[in-house]
């Protein structure tokens, strides 16, 4: 009679089968169980030695990075309380008379009990941190990363450097009741009209634009103000949105919104 029954397993491997598929293994919240099991822990993957860099300019890696920027701007910022950002030229030099002026409007607006925000530079942005510096006021400076960025300047109290102009302009944008936009390049203007679209679109709160230095921007804002808006390209600035004016003390009184 021929015997049908299977060839026996040895017991010391059905011991061992039985024992891997009774093993829990959990990663995370996940449970995992016999051939699931990963070979290596979540925690090996992450001391192992020479992986790859390549994540490192990856634009998962970069939004880590641009919420990490956000972070650390509002924790230092949300308290600083009300301030006047100043705009203007990096290239202003100390004996223009524009400098002068943001320093005279940098220590008004500190003797006022707001804070000064620039974006921490030379020039126009070096005066107004000066002023307010000089008057012990809050001084802040918010910098960015470019090849040839000087860092902050000495008169700035509390500072920033940003990766991102977009996070650096939602400082300038989410902790400033006022703005006196001196001359400057494309950095300025940049700014500038940043604010000008967000308030034009209603996502900000409408706040004083003063423009300093009547000369420089009037020309600029004739052209917006009949070519572009007799195009229909824009709706009407409000006539109270944008002030112009050559004296500083007025560019403060203005930007405290008459105070």
């Amino acid at each position: 009679m021929t015997d049908m029954t299977e060839p026996s397993t040895p017991a010391s491997q059905t011991s061992q089968d039985e024992t891997d598929d009774q093993m829990t293994y959990m990663s995370g919240p996940v449970m995992l169980r016999g051939r699931m099991i990963p070979e290596e822990s979540a925690t090996a993957n992450l001391l192992r030695e020479n992986q790859p860099t390549d994540w490192l300019h990856m634009d998962p890696w970069r939004v880590l990075r641009i919420q990490a920027e956000f972070v650390d701007g509002f924790g230092a910022l949300a308290e600083l309380g009300p301030a006047i950002s100043v705009f203007g030229s990096a290239r202003t030099s100390r004996d223009d008379p524009a400098y002068h002026a943001a320093r005279i409007m940098g220590g008004r607006i500190a003797k006022a009990g707001y804070a000064v925000i620039t974006g921490g530079g030379p020039g126009i942005m070096e005066a107004a941190n000066r002023g307010a510096c000089e008057m012990n006021g809050k001084s802040v400076g918010l910098g960015i990363e470019l090849p040839h960025e000087q860092g902050l300047n000495e008169w700035v109290n509390l500072g920033m450097s940003f990766r991102y102009f977009f996070v650096r302009k939602t400082m300038f944008m989410k902790y400033s009741s006022g703005v006196i936009v001196c001359p400057g390049g494309f950095g300025t203007l940049d700014e500038m009209f940043e604010l000008l679209t967000l308030v034009q679109t209603h996502k900000v709160k409408s706040m004083p634009i003063v423009l300093f230095d009547t000369a420089y921007w009037r020309g600029l804002f004739d052209w917006v103000t009949t070519t572009v808006e007799e195009r229909h390209m824009i709706s009407p600035l409000d006539p109270h949105l944008v002030r112009f004016t050559d004296d500083a003390n007025e560019a403060v009184d203005m930007a405290l919104g008459g105070r």
